[in-house]
């Protein structure tokens, strides 16, 4: 399939009747056939750059016209830490690849249960080697809901906006512009939830819990105080915070209470606002799990007590929603349904999907080759010593999304339905065991999507003007 040119696309905005002006807005309703949608995704995701920032914004003012608005999941987080509602956990869909194919999928078992109460996230390495920035992705999960006939509030999150230790040791003001740049490409492409990860700067030399925590505090409420700089006006950007590194030991309610002990008068000291929604926490998890020489994944035991003790404080003496799961999306389905058991509220899923993609027996051998060959050419200098050619593809082939976008696009027919059935099947297991069909009453009634004026990008600006 050839990519679109701004002629086209201009021409297609036209037979929705697209009006002139600088910031033209479509009729409610304005839908174009499926076939338009998946070519607006293909040039979202693929074509050259004037092209796809086009395409990115028709997407977006299409999703509009049709009340699908990106939106803050903070209304629901609050009405959770009052008690209003229970026994769900918000999955979090961290898609690195193939991300409108994905998301049709996981649109079309969402529909199947009600289930309106999902995130899509995006943590900044993964804009890197998924070559995919924040306008891309929110393009993609977009068109999904419109192809598969989705309306309502669409929750977009910043996951892992991490500060670098090493970085901000070495100049403090620099690390800070460095993640404020990119919070604010974030919440200009829709994402409206954000989770803050200053873990990086717990010190667990110092003796005293308290002292621990204070930096990873002290910086997370500097961010969620910039984060309200930036929020568009009527909208409250769900903030999380981590106080456990994933991987690290398991974290403690009193590592929460110590955290939240110099977290509310840091915030209130740097001009205040709406804290923080929601906590991650470690709980005996790795992101992509443990992998075994011959390429297989250890099991992992879950501290389930643990996630249900810190959320129950987290709700009984904060007001938050709860505790966060990361690294999760490798365990076997059955452990699933223990995390609304546990009133975790959110959990983070993303590696399980894609080996779903590259594992799956429809995949060409000849793409699953040009997967392994991509990953030893382009990132061998990241093999660990002692690593096995199987833990190193495992750990590393994410990367190669890179390099396979158009790949992937154009597959067989018949090969992306395979692929994209069998996602729809693990999509809606989860969604089951998490517990988040029937949602749909209750997100219409707690979220609160603010839709805003869209400028088109100056190239499409000046070809409308024409």
């Amino acid at each position: 399939m050839d990519l679109m040119s701004i002629a086209e696309l201009i021409a297609d905005l036209r037979a929705l009747a697209l009006p002139s002006g600088p910031t033209p807005v479509l009729s409610e309703g304005a839908l174009p056939p499926g076939e338009v949608l998946d070519r607006w995704a293909r040039a979202a995701a693929l074509a050259e750059p004037s092209v796809r920032g086009a395409a990115n914004w028709a997407i977006r003012t299409v999703a509009q016209a049709n009340g699908l608005i990106p939106a803050s999941i903070h209304g629901l987080y609050a009405a959770r830490g009052r008690g209003e509602w229970s026994g769900r956990t918000v999955p979090a869909l961290n898609l690195r690849g193939w991300t409108y194919q994905t998301c049709r999928a996981a649109f079309r078992a969402a529909r199947k249960l009600e289930s309106d109460l999902l995130i899509f996230e995006q943590a900044p390495l993964e804009m890197l080697y998924a070559d995919q920035r924040p306008a891309e992705y929110t393009a993609a999960v977009l068109a999904a809901a419109l192809r598969e006939g989705r309306r309502g509030p669409i929750f977009l999150q910043g996951d892992h906006v991490q500060v670098n230790a090493g970085a901000y040791a070495r100049d403090p003001a620099a690390e800070a512009q460095r993640l404020s740049d990119l919070i604010r490409e974030q919440i200009a492409a829709g994402y409206f939830n954000i989770d803050v990860d200053a873990s990086t700067l717990v010190d667990l030399s110092h003796t005293t819990v308290v002292e621990q925590q204070r930096l990873n505090a002290e910086v997370t409420a500097r961010f969620t105080r910039i984060i309200r700089e930036m929020e568009p006006a009527g909208i409250t950007i769900s903030v999380g915070a981590e106080i456990g590194e994933v991987g690290a030991h398991n974290t403690t309610p009193d590592e929460l209470r110590a955290f939240m002990a110099t977290y509310r008068p840091a915030l209130a000291a740097a001009g205040d606002g709406v804290g923080v929604s929601k906590i991650s926490v470690n709980s005996g998890t790795h992101h992509g799990g443990v992998v075994l020489p011959d390429g297989s994944l250890a099991r992992v035991t879950v501290a389930f007590d643990a996630l249900a003790e810190i959320s129950r404080v987290a709700r009984q003496e904060f007001g938050l929603s709860g505790a966060v799961q990361h690294g999760a999306s490798t365990l076997p389905m059955e452990v699933f349904s223990r995390f609304p058991e546990s009133e975790t509220v959110e959990i983070h899923l993303a590696l399980g999907f894609n080996n779903l993609i590259f594992d799956h027996p429809r995949l060409p051998e000849a793409v699953k080759q040009e997967i392994r060959s991509y990953v030893f050419t382009h990132h061998a200098d990241e093999r660990k010593p002692g690593q096995t050619d199987a833990q190193f593809l495992y750990t590393t082939r994410k990367k190669a999304w890179a390099g396979m976008k158009a790949r992937f696009w154009d597959l067989p027919t018949e090969v992306q339905d395979a692929i994209g059935h069998s996602l729809e099947e693990m999509f809606g297991d989860m969604f089951e065991r998490l517990k988040v069909g029937g949602t749909r009453d209750l997100v219409v009634r707690l979220a609160r999507p603010s839709a805003l004026l869209l400028p088109p990008p100056q190239a499409l600006a000046q070809e409308l003007a024409r």
